[in-house]
Protein backbone atom coordinates (compact mmCIF):
# COMPACT_ATOMS: atom_id res chain seq x y z
CA UNK A 1 0.00 0.00 0.00
CA UNK A 2 1.30 3.29 -1.11
CA UNK A 3 1.40 6.65 1.53
CA UNK A 4 -1.62 7.96 -0.28
CA UNK A 5 -3.88 5.01 -0.05
CA UNK A 6 -3.20 4.59 3.43
CA UNK A 7 -3.81 8.12 4.09
CA UNK A 8 -6.98 7.58 2.47
CA UNK A 9 -7.76 4.54 3.64
CA UNK A 10 -7.06 6.01 7.47
CA UNK A 11 -9.62 9.04 6.83
CA UNK A 12 -12.28 7.37 5.63
CA UNK A 13 -11.83 4.37 8.23
CA UNK A 14 -12.58 7.71 10.74
CA UNK A 15 -15.63 8.79 8.66
CA UNK A 16 -14.14 12.20 7.60
CA UNK A 17 -14.20 14.93 4.61
CA UNK A 18 -10.83 16.06 3.77
CA UNK A 19 -11.56 19.44 4.63
CA UNK A 20 -12.30 18.15 8.66
CA UNK A 21 -9.06 16.11 8.53
CA UNK A 22 -6.87 19.12 7.05
CA UNK A 23 -8.23 21.43 9.66
CA UNK A 24 -7.66 18.95 12.90
CA UNK A 25 -3.74 19.24 12.26
CA UNK A 26 -3.82 23.00 11.40
CA UNK A 27 -2.87 22.87 7.05
CA UNK A 28 -4.90 23.66 4.00
CA UNK A 29 -7.67 21.42 2.69
CA UNK A 30 -5.68 22.26 -0.60
CA UNK A 31 -2.50 21.00 0.52
CA UNK A 32 -3.84 17.72 2.28
CA UNK A 33 -5.87 16.70 -1.00
CA UNK A 34 -2.02 16.81 -2.68
CA UNK A 35 -1.37 14.16 -0.30
CA UNK A 36 -3.68 11.79 -0.66
CA UNK A 37 -3.36 12.10 -4.37
CA UNK A 38 0.13 11.28 -4.13
CA UNK A 39 0.94 14.87 -5.90
CA UNK A 40 3.23 16.06 -3.11
CA UNK A 41 4.91 14.30 0.21
CA UNK A 42 3.87 16.10 3.35
CA UNK A 43 6.75 18.22 5.72
CA UNK A 44 7.98 16.17 8.93
CA UNK A 45 6.38 18.52 11.10
CA UNK A 46 2.92 17.79 9.44
CA UNK A 47 3.51 13.69 9.04
CA UNK A 48 3.87 13.80 12.93
CA UNK A 49 0.52 15.97 13.17
CA UNK A 50 -1.01 12.70 11.26
CA UNK A 51 0.86 10.38 13.35
CA UNK A 52 -0.12 11.86 16.55
CA UNK A 53 -4.10 12.47 14.89
CA UNK A 54 -4.50 8.77 13.76
CA UNK A 55 -2.56 7.22 17.25
CA UNK A 56 0.52 5.71 15.31
CA UNK A 57 3.67 5.83 14.32
CA UNK A 58 5.15 7.85 11.63
CA UNK A 59 6.87 4.69 10.10
CA UNK A 60 3.12 3.32 10.35
CA UNK A 61 1.72 5.91 8.87
CA UNK A 62 4.05 5.90 5.36
CA UNK A 63 4.18 2.48 5.59
CA UNK A 64 7.87 1.99 6.35
CA UNK A 65 8.62 -1.78 6.90
CA UNK A 66 12.41 -2.16 8.32
CA UNK A 67 13.96 -4.93 5.60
Amino acid sequence: MTFSEHLLQLRKSRGLKQTELAEQIGISWRAYQTYERGQREPTLSTLVALADFYGITVDELICHERK
